[in-house]
């Protein structure tokens, strides 16, 4: 097959001595500041949390910037953008502070904001801004919340709900969840003479000749840590669909996991993620799929969420010293285990969801937990220590059932929402109990069975729908588009 010449992934920018000096200082303090930064991190030369509209505008000018990208999240959790041409430093900068309105029945249809009354107002977070890696010319794009005609945040947007979700949990419980997830994908092409890829489902680890999509994902690494998301590791997945007869294409799995951030940012970096990958196999003329199954009889992609619980800045979700876990760890496989049936209409929203799990490839049997066991519903990974025992990262709780169908930020407000309710239940250790694996990864006596169709996830999202819904933080709307959606 004649390939076509691959396009770069980042945009090339003008170098940074172009700007004015930052004042000198000693080159470790440097190396600290800006290791592992993002491009435009090093062009400001300020830490995200600081900038201002003023240090954008002057970079802007700089970079003799042509577009800025207003990029959201609709209902439909895909990302969208608005585009403008600064006419100036004045215009850029109420862009950048004010925002722009759009039309709210378009962007959250089946909400119930009418047509008649349907203004709302992208609003840009400055510390989310980044250079476009795919564009052309120099063009800044930042990611934006959604406000109503009242000023308040827009209730049916998810943004809105899964930092009322991520704040609920701060507030009533003083906990902050991180999260990270791991980005499971297909990349295919038609076979081809003399091709000498891989065998069978035996892709894990592998690397080129074998696969074909190792530089991509490589540039996926760095395209994303181009943009500030924060990154784990990058390998090639089990996953590898050979052609047949019927179907020339040829698909092999990758994986990105991303590292931990709190909860509205780690929704962001999922959506994000999938966006530098789509346009990255676009410009090598490859598909890219986030399909649960491409087909069938073969592994599929899951999307295994990892959380942190977090109090004063210290995680809290692993096990404590005596081997027993501690309240936060208690309370989210607890929530996890009662509702996670329920996080389906969120995390496996496709017929193929389903296909997924009866092919039982490493993904749940059934609702239960244990340590290290890939075939449960939650799991407790390794904790990698150095030699004086110091954890290399922090304990994870991995929730193994979502899968790449999934609604990012709906998704995690839904597991924000499950932890607050398994922390306020009468017996939450029973609970953890009851669905704990047995010694050798032996399921429990009588483990509760998994949905295996939209209509049974429809009745147990109407079952847990008071602990969703609780503290307002998901719009009645939503559960009755979703359980419409369900045939529930």
């Amino acid at each position: 097959m004649k390939r076509r010449p691959r396009k770069s992934a980042v945009t090339k920018l003008p170098p940074a001595r172009a700007l004015k000096p930052a004042p000198r200082r000693p080159r470790a303090e440097l190396l600290r500041d800006t290791f592992g930064s993002s491009r435009l991190e090093r062009l400001v030369a300020k830490p995200r949390a600081a900038w201002s509209a003023d240090d954008l505008v002057r970079l802007a000018r700089e970079l003799d910037l042509k577009r800025v990208s207003l990029m959201h999240v609709g209902g439909d959790g895909w990302l969208k953008v608005l585009d403008f041409a600064p006419r100036g430093a004045a215009h850029l900068r109420d862009v950048l502070t004010v925002g722009e309105r759009a039309d709210g029945s378009s962007l959250f249809a089946g909400t119930g904001i009418r047509p008649e009354a349907s203004d709302v107002v992208l609003q840009p977070r400055l510390a989310t801004a980044f250079m476009d890696p795919f564009s052309v010319e120099p063009a800044l794009v930042l990611l934006c919340g959604h406000a109503g005609r009242d000023g308040l945040p827009l209730a049916a947007s998810p943004d809105t709900i899964v930092r009322g979700a991520h704040e609920r949990l701060r507030r009533e419980a003083g906990i902050d969840l991180w999260a990270h997830g791991e980005v499971e994908f297909f990349l295919g092409r038609p076979a081809a003479d003399g091709d000498t890829w891989g065998v069978t489902e035996r892709g894990y680890h592998a690397t080129a000749p074998f696969v074909f999509g190792e530089s991509l994902r490589r540039s996926a690494l760095a395209a994303l840590a181009e943009i500030g998301v924060a990154l784990k590791y990058g390998h090639a997945e089990v996953g590898y669909v050979p052609a047949t007869e019927g179907d020339s294409f040829i698909w092999e799995q990758h994986e990105v996991e991303l590292a931990l951030a709190p909860l509205p940012e780690a929704a962001d970096a999922l959506l994000l993620s999938q966006w530098v990958l789509r346009n990255l196999a676009r410009e090598a003329g490859v598909r890219c799929s986030f399909e649960p199954v491409v087909r069938p009889g073969h592994a599929g992609n899951g999307l295994h969420i990892h959380f942190s619980p977090t109090v004063g800045g210290q995680p809290v979700g692993g096990r404590r010293s005596d081997g027993t876990l501690g309240d936060e760890a208690l309370w989210l496989i607890a929530g996890l285990v009662e509702h996670g049936a329920a996080l389906m209409a969120f995390g496996n929203r496709v017929p193929g969801s389903f296909v997924r799990l009866s092919q039982g490839k490493e993904t749940p049997h059934a609702i239960t937990w244990g340590d290290f066991d890939r075939h449960a519903l939650v799991r407790l990974p390794l904790v990698v220590t150095t030699a004086d025992g110091r954890a290399v990262s922090p304990p994870t709780i991995e929730f193994r059932l979502p899968d790449g169908s999934a609604h990012p930020h709906l998704l995690l407000a839904g597991v924000a929402q499950a932890f607050l309710a398994a922390r306020e239940s009468k017996d939450p250790a029973a609970t953890v109990a009851r669905a704990a694996a047995r010694p050798g990864g032996r399921a429990p006596a009588a483990p509760s069975p998994l949905p295996r169709t939209a209509a049974e996830v429809a009745r147990a999202l109407a079952a847990a729908r008071p602990a969703l819904a609780a503290g307002g933080i998901f719009p009645s709307e939503l559960f009755e588009r979703t359980l419409a959606r369900l045939g529930g």
